[in-house]
């Protein structure tokens, strides 16, 4: 699937692609290490930062205070 058919897909079904900015920063680099990938700990301090739902199959997430989807 091409890059722009794929981002167009994620708008269709009124998902949010949110940017990162310092407040996400912050909050990520505030949580406890239950989780060490860098990537996922940024999303999670997204979420937590935006009061946001997260999608994810991976069972780590459930150490943090946030609410998930697909677990």
């Amino acid at each position: 699937m091409p890059l722009d058919e794929f981002f167009q897909t994620i708008l269709d079904a009124h998902f949010m692609v949110l940017p990162l900015d310092p407040a996400h920063i912050v909050a990520a680099s505030t949580l406890p290490l239950h989780h060490r990938d860098p990537f996922d700990r940024m999303l999670i301090g997204q979420a937590k930062h935006e009061g946001m739902q997260l999608i994810t199959v991976d069972a780590q997430f459930k150490a943090y205070d946030i609410p998930l989807i697909g677990l």
